[in-house]
């Protein structure tokens, strides 16, 4: 057994679901730096999203009864977002399953949040065509049932959070700058960098300016939080 088509079993186990077409797994793996692709994933990561939207708000209908539409689209902006579906990825294993261009790997492609979380999204469209949106979302249940579980209230914008616990310390507000830019004009991908004082900068990239923002605001987040 190849190295490839070992990860690939590795992946199809934490998925969960056996593939009647391993092709369509094999598309939603297959990024579009590699141009002699006949298809890459990005018709199924637009699919995907819009999926992986509607598993997850009924994941989050079902589970918190009594909780507003605020605070449900507060729960799910938080689990769809793409530093959360990067998490998600690296815990499946996708950096080591996705088809990048030699170039795109050595640039570390296959550790870029807006890459991987594209990947799984994917992914979940794969499944999709596969077998239905009932397939589709048990596997979205599995992967996202633990994140959903990991916070007790809906979580407040990553922006809003960061500012309001600079001001709380007296500290300036955050300062957000673009690092750089990517990508063809139809696809652009946005490098972000946030500071704040007495930290270090982190960046982010994403599809637009505000969730490559949003982005690098989680990441400064979690870094506030492991030295509390």
């Amino acid at each position: 057994m190849s190295k490839n088509s070992d990860v690939q079993n590795k992946l199809k186990t934490r998925l969960g679901h056996v593939f009647a077409n391993p092709a369509l797994l094999d598309m939603a793996l297959t990024h579009a730096s590699l141009r002699s692709a006949a298809r890459n994933n990005e018709r199924l990561e637009f699919l995907g999203d819009r999926v992986l939207g509607l598993a997850v708000a009924a994941m989050l209908y079902d589970k918190f009864p009594d909780e507003s539409e605020g605070a449900l689209a507060k729960r799910h902006t938080g689990l769809v977002q793409q530093a959360a579906l990067a998490v998600i990825a690296r815990d499946i294993g996708l950096p080591d399953a996705i088809h990048l261009s030699d170039a795109e790997r050595a640039a570390g492609g296959a550790e870029k949040d807006a890459i991987l979380a594209d990947a799984l999204e994917a992914v979940l469209a794969a499944v999709f065509l596969d077998a239905g949106f009932a397939a589709a979302q048990g596997v979205a249940a599995a992967l996202f049932t633990p994140h959903l579980e990991s916070f007790s209230a809906p979580p407040e914008d990553p922006k809003s959070s960061l500012q309001e616990w600079a001001q709380s310390r007296g500290l300036a507000l955050p300062m957000y700058e673009i690092a750089g830019q990517s990508g063809p004009d139809h696809a652009p991908l946005f490098r972000v960098s946030v500071r704040i004082d007495g930290f270090e900068a982190e960046e982010a990239e994403a599809t637009s300016k505000r969730a490559a923002e949003k982005a690098a605001a989680v990441k400064l987040l979690a870094k506030i939080a492991e030295k509390a």
